[in-house]
C-alpha cells in the first residue's frame, strides 16, 4: 500500500449554472458522427418518487441552444417522458475529457412541429465536474453503432433539427 500526500489526493470539482464551452462543443449538434459512442445518463424518479430510473442517452437526442439550455428527445412512451412530464426534474451524468459530470436540469415540454419523439427544454439548476489526479476516467458507458450505423446517423441528425426547432419555440415562449 502506498501512501499520498493530501494534493494528491485532492478532488478537483468545478460547479456550473452554465455549459463550459467545451461541452457546449459537444451539445452543438454538428459532427454526430464523430461524436458517436458517448453517452450520458438520464435519472429521473417513478410514480411514488422513490426509486431512480435511468435511460441512456446518445448524442443524437441532446441538444444545448444555448448556454444553460439542453433540449432532450425521448421516445414519447418512455418511463422518463412520463416522469418528466409529471414533475419536471432530471439529472444527466456522463464522462467527458477524464471528469465525471452531473447536470440537475429543470424540464419543460416543448413542441416540435412533425417531432416523432417527445421533446424537452430544460434549464440547467446547477451542474459539477469531478475530477482526481491519481485516477483518469477514460470513459463512461460507451457503445459502437453496428449495423445500419448510416440510418442511425440519420435519425439523430432529424431528431437534431427538431430538437432546435423545440428549442427556437421555447426561447420565443420565454
Amino acid at each position: 500500500m502506498t501512501s499520498s500526500t493530501g494534493s494528491q489526493r485532492a478532488l478537483d470539482q468545478q460547479v456550473f449554472d452554465e455549459w463550459p464551452i467545451e461541452l457546449r462543443a459537444l451539445f452543438d449538434g454538428a459532427a454526430l458522427a464523430s461524436k458517436v459512442g458517448f453517452t450520458a445518463s438520464l435519472l429521473t424518479t417513478d410514480a411514488s418518487g422513490t426509486h431512480l430510473r435511468t435511460s441512456l442517452l446518445g448524442i443524437g437526442e441532446l441538444y444545448a441552444p444555448d448556454s444553460r439550455t439542453l433540449c432532450i428527445a425521448l421516445w414519447p412512451q418512455s418511463r422518463a417522458t412520463q416522469a418528466i412530464a409529471r414533475n419536471g426534474r432530471a439529472a444527466l451524468t456522463f464522462v467527458f475529457d477524464e471528469a465525471f459530470y452531473q447536470v440537475q436540469l429543470a424540464l419543460t415540454r416543448v413542441n416540435a412541429d412533425e417531432a416523432e419523439l417527445a421533446c424537452f427544454a430544460g434549464a440547467i439548476e446547477s451542474g459539477e465536474s469531478q475530477r482526481v489526479p491519481y485516477a483518469r476516467l477514460t470513459s463512461g458507458i460507451t457503445f459502437e453503432l453496428g449495423a445500419g450505423k448510416d440510418a442511425v446517423l440519420e435519425r439523430w441528425a432529424q431528431q437534431v433539427e427538431w430538437l432546435k426547432k423545440a428549442a427556437g419555440g421555447a426561447a420565443a415562449g420565454r
